[in-house]
């Protein structure tokens, strides 16, 4: 119990230093200069990139330790009760992202004149797709996960304003009206792919810590030998080719520059391959300065479903005080003006969103921290699904 307690804290510390990393992204959507598009290198600066470039491990890593900690389940559940809590838990995924994700956190309207299909909405979906992949043999979800990883690219070329085609490969519109836009930023397909390989990696939590080490040291490493090697060779793999630029420094970022919408084989090796040697180097136990993102890994739907609007509050008490009135956070009337309409002058430099996040991360603690005891001492089942 006391090994299978510590593989689990191993999985709770990454997953909660991802959903610290990724709360700075949130808060430069709302914080930043709008407009300013960090991954544009002719436009952004180094500091800009690199600040967008870290959270970009955040998504991949949350999917494939979905995956893992499904398999892991299945210590406590048969293959038949963890097909139904997953399937219970990805249609309440879907229902939270549109439901009171969009109105209560990103928007703060109920209009519906703007609707994006993120990354919630996404990990539904994945966790509605392995409820039927967990009664096959866990090689078999690794290899269709692994399929999915690293063809999908193939279909790049493939040019359709078809909605299914947005839900499946390409963002787009489902829809795309005067008076109601919805965006599917997230495609399924590589998100299914990360979340079947996360749960084959479940298997490895079962090895010896020996062995267990030892594989992931060297799976990590690998694939981000990979990425190198693929991207270095600089024709598959990424719809976006890396170029020289004019300085070394920019030349390396154009290098790390791969696409997320939807993510490329590059960007997941890229960023899986680095977690996974992250997730090697807590396996033997969470570093002290490490126990805060610990507390927050346990919680990870409680923190997202609060620090979105906890954020998007911050915003609308800054706007109010420096220009006397906030209604312009309220308002997203269209695609360009999503999550909410800039007020004139609107958008700080990255001192400020960094301090900014700084802030909300340590207003959240505290809640985490209090929510993960009330999940310890109570056994409620609508506790599982937050």
């Amino acid at each position: 119990m006391a090994e299978n307690g510590k593989r689990l804290e191993s999985i709770d510390v990454v997953r909660g230093m991802i959903m610290i990393i990724m709360a700075l992204d949130h808060t430069r959507d709302f914080f930043g200069i709008p407009g300013q598009s960090p991954t544009n290198l002719a436009t952004a600066s180094a500091g800009l990139f690199l600040t967008r470039w870290i959270t970009f491990f955040c998504a991949p890593v949350f999917f494939l330790l979905t995956g893992t900690g499904a398999f892991l389940s299945l210590s406590r559940k048969s293959p038949a009760e963890l097909s139904r809590f997953l399937l219970t838990r990805g249609l309440w995924l879907i229902f939270l992202e549109l439901g009171v994700l969009r109105c209560f956190s990103y928007q703060f309207n109920v209009d519906y004149r703007v609707t994006m299909l993120l990354v919630i909405w996404a990990l539904g979906w994945a966790m509605i797709t392995l409820s039927a992949l967990v009664r096959l043999p866990a090689a078999v979800v690794t290899a269709l996960g692994v399929v999915l990883i690293a063809g999908h690219n193939l279909l790049d070329s493939v040019q359709s304003a078809n909605p299914i085609w947005s839900i499946l490969h390409s963002p787009g519109f489902v829809l795309n009206s005067p008076q109601h836009v919805v965006f599917v930023a997230y495609p399924l397909i590589p998100w299914i792919g990360v979340t079947a390989v996360g749960f084959g990696l479940g298997q490895v939590y079962r090895w010896d810590t020996d062995r267990r080490r030892t594989f992931l040291l060297r799976l990590g490493l690998s694939l981000t030998l990979a990425f190198v090697v693929i991207r270095g060779i600089n024709i598959y793999g990424d719809p976006s080719p890396w170029t020289h630029q004019g300085t070394p420094l920019f030349t390396v970022l154009s290098f790390l520059n791969t696409i997320k919408y939807p993510p490329s084989l590059l960007f997941l090796l890229m960023t899986l391959g680095p977690a996974v040697v992250f997730l090697w180097a807590v396996d033997r136990g969470t570093p002290r300065m490490l126990r805060p993102a610990l507390v927050i890994g346990k919680v990870p739907l409680f923190y997202y479903l609060l620090h979105f609007p906890l954020i998007h509050l911050l915003a609308v008490a800054t706007c109010y005080v420096r220009y006397g009135s906030a209604h312009w956070m309220f308002e997203s009337p269209d695609l360009a003006h999503y999550p909410f309409t800039a007020p004139p002058g609107w958008g700080y430099s990255l001192p400020v969103v960094y301090l900014a996040w700084v802030a909300v991360v340590v207003a959240m603690y505290p809640l985490c921290r209090w929510f993960a005891a009330l999940k310890q001492r109570r056994s409620d089942v609508w506790l599982s699904y937050l």
